[in-house]
């Protein structure tokens, strides 16, 4: 059976570094950190006191009325906001002809921690008859996609995938199975997160997980480095919209790349640690390769899950070596949460937004913070700054807690 081709032909992104896709693209390649003291409330008695945010997020700004922005999680907001740029870039329309065909499958990791943490406050301060009837449906993690379809009018599947920080690479790569078997004909899919909050620092904070390089933020994020000493929580949104080639080509949509390949595993391992030997890793990566029908030789760039953690870092390094042995070490290789931060389950979104601008542009981003060497991490980290290369494919990984592993591998469209 012939395999259909699947392409990326509309994408957006909210980040630290920018409120849409050019203004975050722009600032990525000029090496600007989104990393800074925490705003959004009061973190001095805090360990960790920094964060990637959204700055100056306004819901209105993306047509969103407030009276329906008040009854939603800020993640929920993100979700709508990056949804409606992104059917502006991909020149596509939804309307009764086309709604049952269109599905909107995001990764989102927490959910609407900030909503949990304000209505438990309301109950311990006013009890129970104080609570809003909006409090589940604002919470709930299927309502950043629900809300989507509901502002769209996309009427395909609609569902949320959770797994971590491996959320939005496990929507793609569902979004990705679906279009291939002939079950939706597009999608709109990605991640999507927002918990910069007092439970989510604290929380991960407890874990040792957090720098705590509070007063140089934008060198706290440091992946791979040998100083590192945590990651940088971020939030945001990345979103694709994919759909078939064929489809494509009909309506003369732009084309930025196509998905070739899909891997996940898991470690069977730990709660949080990956396995220190990075198989549960490297299995997710092969298994994207060989879904392409390729061999690790035809990748020319990976877009790194590099948290900045000593663990995760190191496993995965030595991952990559076991997938392309000696070779790994020709192979540019740029971790971009040193500049956004980890955006938890909208990780693997936002990072494959700038896997597929790499090939699209011809343009791989480097990593900023990485100046000091460590024996583990020896690879090319593209700590000099971004370089002008045309890849041809790009692979991008995300890893989470609970062991659980996603690559997707892109390629660079060079027509029919």
């Amino acid at each position: 059976m012939t395999k259909k081709r699947v392409v990326i032909t509309g994408l957006s992104a909210l980040s630290p570094i920018g409120g849409n896709l050019a203004e975050t693209w722009d600032n990525l390649l000029a090496g600007k950190s989104g990393i800074a003291p925490i705003s959004a409330f009061d973190a001095s008695a805090f360990a960790a006191r920094i964060a990637g945010e959204v700055k100056d997020f306004n819901p209105e700004a993306y047509d969103i009325p407030m009276k329906q922005a008040r009854r939603m999680d800020r993640f929920v907001q993100f979700a709508v906001a990056t949804s409606m740029m992104l059917l502006k870039d991909a020149d596509f329309i939804i309307d009764d002809k086309n709604a049952e065909d269109v599905s909107v499958l995001l990764g989102v990791g927490l959910g609407g921690l900030k909503t949990i943490e304000d209505f438990h406050t309301r109950l311990v301060e006013a009890g129970p008859n104080k609570i809003s009837p909006f409090m589940i449906p604002m919470l709930i993690s299927n309502m950043g996609p629900g809300q989507v379809s509901i502002f769209t009018g996309a009427r395909g599947q609609n569902a949320v995938i959770t797994s971590a920080c491996a959320s939005a690479m496990h929507a793609i790569g569902y979004a990705y199975s679906e279009i291939l078997l002939g079950r939706t004909e597009f999608a709109i899919t990605g991640g999507v997160e927002a918990v910069v909050t007092p439970m989510g620092i604290s929380g991960f904070t407890a874990l040792k997980a957090l720098s705590t390089a509070n007063d140089t933020p934008e060198k706290a994020s440091r992946p791979f480095d040998l100083n590192r000493n945590g990651f940088v929580m971020g939030e945001g949104a990345g979103i694709l919209f994919i759909e078939s080639l064929e489809s494509a080509q009909k309506r003369g949509a732009k084309i930025y790349a196509e998905i070739v390949g899909f891997g996940a595993t898991g470690d069977a391992y730990h709660m949080t640690a990956p396995r220190d030997d990075g198989e549960g890793m490297a299995g997710a990566m092969r298994k994207a390769v060989q879904d392409a029908g390729l061999t690790p030789d035809a990748v020319d760039h990976i877009n790194a899950h590099g948290t900045s953690t000593s663990l995760n870092d190191a496993a995965e390094t030595k991952a990559i070596k076991k997938v392309f042995g000696k070779r790994a070490y020709d192979i540019p290789i740029c971790a971009n949460k040193s500049q956004v931060g980890h955006l938890l389950g909208a990780a693997g979104g936002i990072e494959s937004v700038f896997a597929i601008l790499s090939l699209y542009k011809g343009i791989i981003p480097g990593t900023i913070n990485y100046e000091t060497p460590d024996p583990e991490c020896d690879l090319n980290y593209m700590g000099s700054g971004p370089q002008k290369i045309q890849a041809e494919y790009a692979l991008c990984n995300s890893f989470g807690f609970g062991g659980t592993n996603a690559c997707i591998l892109y390629k660079h469209y060079q027509g029919s």
